[in-house]
Order: C-alpha cells, then structure tokens, then sequence
C-alpha cells in the first residue's frame, strides 16, 4: 500500500474542508515520521494476516490499519500527556506557590495536550486507504472536528487559568469578572462549531456564517438570557454595583444573604440560613436591592432603637434628684454642670451647643445619662464618619413616650453586635428606675416595650453575619 497525497481530496471534497485538512496533515507530517511508521504498521499487517492463513483483502486491511492507529493515538497521546504533566509537576514542585498549586488543580497542563492524539492519527490514517477517497474524507472530517474540539479544551483552560490569576492578583475591588471569562469562552464555542460545522459540510466559514443571518431572530430567543445576562453583568460591574461576598437585599425576592458567585446567567445568593437564592443578573439591574457593603466598609453598624417609658412616669427633676444621681453615676456630672452653667439664673438655656439632656426632668437627666454612657462605652463607634450619637423623643404614642437611641457599634459581626447590643439596653432598662421611670407595660401589664423603629441593620429579622 503506497502513500495517499491529500491533494487528491480536492475533487470529491472540494476546496473548503481539504485546505483545512490539508494543512493539518502537513503540520502532523512534519512533527511525525508517518511514512516509515505507516510502512512498518502495514508489513506487520501483512505477517499478521499470512500468520493467521487470512488472504489480503484491501477492506480488512484498512480496518486493521485504523483500528491500529486508532490505538497508536491514543497510546501515544496518553503517553506524552503523562510524561509532560510529570515532567512539568517535578519542575513546579520547587516553586511553592498558590499560582503553580492553582496550575495543577485546574489541570490545565493535561487539557493543553489533548490535541497530541488526533495528531498521530492524521498523520498515519492517510496510508490505509489508497482508493477509497471517499471513506478518507469522512475520517479526515470528523478527525479534524476532534482536533478542534481539543484546540477548544486548550483555549478554554489557559483562559480559565489566566481569569483566575487576574482575578486573586488584580481584582483587588472582586468587580464580578466570571461573566467576561464566560463570554470568551462562549465565543471561542462558537467559532469551533461554525468551522466545525464548514468541516462537516465543506462550506467556508463566511458562507456558512452568510446563511445564518436568516437565524438570527431565532438565536436572539434561544440566547435571550444570556445576552440580557452580559448586558447586565457590564452594567453590575462598571458601576460596582456589586461583588462577591456583599450582602445583599432584593425586596422582591427572597434573596437576603451573602453573594457566593456572578456569572453570566445567574446571580448566586447564599440566605442566613444557607439556602440558595438564583437571581438573573438582569433581575438586578431592573430593580432595586440594597447592598450592605458600605456597612461592612466602614466597620461600623447602626443600632437605631426605642425605649417606650409611661407617660405618667415622667416628672420635674428637683435639685436632690440631681445630686443623688450625679453622685451615683459620676459619667453625667460634667454634662449636668455644663447644662446648669448654661441654663443660667433666668432659667432658660442660653446656648443651643447644650449637651443632649436637660436638668428639669427626670427623662432629661435620663437622656444626659444615656449620651455619656454610649459616648464612654468601648464598643460604641468612635470613627469620623460613624461619631455621631443621637438621643431624641420621638412623637408621643398611646403606649406612651418613646425615647430614640440611635448610634453605631464598632463591629459589624453578627454575634458581637448583638451581644453589645443586649448588654447596653439591658442596662438602660435597670437604670431607668433609679430615675424614676417607668417602661410602658404591654396591654397584659407584663413587659416592657423596647422597640425597634425601623428596619435597623443588625435587627434579628434581617441581620447577618458580616464575614
């Protein structure tokens, strides 16, 4: 059997897929001894088939023969890809790095030798067909598919790779770049399938690309997701308008929690309960969520909280009543004596710059006691743009007169922000008797009521840990 000149497949084939097949052959060819290896192949055949008593058929042969190099390819590709994966590990073994330990969880050193085994078989399979040009063409076709298929494999793992460096090395903002590593992937897809398909049916590129213009209304239905999800993952990302690991609400959904991962089609939520919220991308940009990572930013989270005191309760503060409680909480002294030098011999505060509270009445002395308290607590944010502490009657309600407590913590962790949380309303509510308030009973006569007035960050409905 002598050997077989591509150029032949020009007639039956045509130009298109022959060029294509052709110069794959010529590259194969000239990294591969095909010609001495192919006539060895065959003389081993013929010994096989005189051994055996078979006579010479030609369509034996052929099968025998790709049967063969179907082996070889293999063999040899798993073979290199071994020693090349072996080699390459021994040499990053000495440079430790999560980059090197990254390049061989991914594996892509393996996935970048794939192509190795089509490669042997182009160069060999030419030989076992002499006149059937046409069963050639078929193997050649679908074996140059293959070969794109692993050229795609390839791409796909080094831009893996290269979205993972980027990402952990200069993504230092974690803007959600999957999407875009996604799309590059789409897009190599893409141009496979088409020159895949040109392959198949011995079409150019262009042509094949010209005729699917008539499909395109089609494709924007099938691919409507995904195009609204990349339009969206832009947007999401020039604006920042969200990364992974922020803490998001989206009121129109269930989804209050953490975000785990943004890719092109979904947007991956873990709830403070550990379930899993699915989100298109576009749902976001669509609508309104609330994003809590300024919260996490600043180290400081808002406690905004009510505590509702009986209107009966509050009473003139008499010149005793001062005393003993400045002698019995030393914080407030500095705060009252500035209040009584303001306040003067007319009795009216002459400055509006007062510490918050008043010396008139029990709730007022009571205010003076909550600012220094909260202004001297450890745990109370001290920070530029958190330093503020805001102790105000709200409007009188039937369950009687609130007293709004608004500040910040300087935590943003869950159990520690509910633990200071506890520790400063529970002292609140012990020391309010010493000032002769009284906490508003529910209707059973009961409890007391300490409200929340709002939807507070860090409320036991809606907070979450800040990880």
């Amino acid at each position: 059997m002598g050997g077989l000149s591509l150029n032949m497949l020009a007639e039956p084939a045509g130009q298109g897929a022959a060029a294509v097949l052709h110069e794959t052959h010529q590259a194969s060819d000239a990294l591969i001894p095909s010609h001495d290896i192919a006539v060895t192949i065959l003389t081993f055949i013929d010994r096989i088939l005189d051994w055996l008593g078979l006579s010479h058929d030609r369509r034996l042969e052929e099968i025998v023969y790709t049967v063969i190099i179907f082996g070889i390819s293999l063999v040899i590709g798993l073979t290199v890809r071994w020693v090349v994966v072996f080699v390459i590990r021994k040499f990053l073994a000495h440079r430790r790095s999560a980059a090197v330990a990254q390049l061989l969880r991914m594996r892509t050193v393996g996935k970048c030798t794939h192509f190795i085994p089509p490669l042997v078989f182009f160069a060999l399979i030419p030989f076992a067909f002499e006149t059937d040009y046409h069963t050639l063409d078929w193997i050649l076709r679908l074996a140059g598919v293959y070969t794109l298929v692993t050229i795609g494999i390839a791409i796909c793992a080094v831009l893996e790779y290269a979205w993972w460096r980027f990402n952990n090395s200069q993504n230092k903002s974690n803007h959600p770049l999957k999407g875009i590593l996604n799309v590059c992937r789409g897009v190599v897809w893409i141009i496979i399938v088409i020159i895949s398909v040109s392959i198949l049916i011995d079409k150019s590129p262009a042509a094949l690309l010209a005729g699917l213009g008539a499909f395109a209304a089609a494709l924007m239905l099938i691919f409507k997701d995904s195009i609204l999800g990349f339009v969206a993952g832009i947007q999401l990302s020039t604006n920042d308008m969200l990364r992974v690991g922020d803490w998001i609400v989206v009121p129109s959904t269930i989804a209050n929690g953490t975000v785990i991962d943004v890719t092109l089609t979904v947007v991956k939520v873990q709830n403070w309960d550990n379930t899993i919220v699915m989100l298109p991308p576009y749902t976001l940009v669509s609508t309104s969520f609330q994003n809590w990572r300024g919260m996490s930013d600043s180290g400081a989270r808002l406690v905004n909280r009510d505590i509702v005191f009986a209107q009966a309760s509050i009473t003139r503060a008499t010149p005793e009543m001062v005393e003993r409680l400045v002698a019995a909480y030393p914080l407030m002294e500095k705060y009252v004596r500035k209040l009584q030098e303001l306040k003067g011999a007319s009795g009216i505060y002459n400055d509006w710059q007062q510490p918050n509270g008043t010396v008139d009445t029990n709730l007022g002395l009571f205010r003076i006691y909550v600012t220094s308290y909260l202004l001297n607590h450890p745990c109370v944010s001290r920070d530029k743009s958190t330093d503020y502490i805001i102790v105000a009657l709200d409007p009188a309600r039937e369950d009687g007169q609130p007293l709004n407590i608004e500040f910040f913590t300087n935590t943003t962790d869950w159990a520690p922000y509910e633990a200071i949380l506890s520790d400063i309303f529970e002292n609140f509510a012990v020391t309010a008797r010493d000032f002769g308030l009284v906490l508003s009973n529910t209707p059973d006569g009961n409890r007391f009521v300490i409200t929340q007035e709002t939807a507070a960050p860090g409320s036991g409905e809606q907070g979450g840990a800040v990880k």
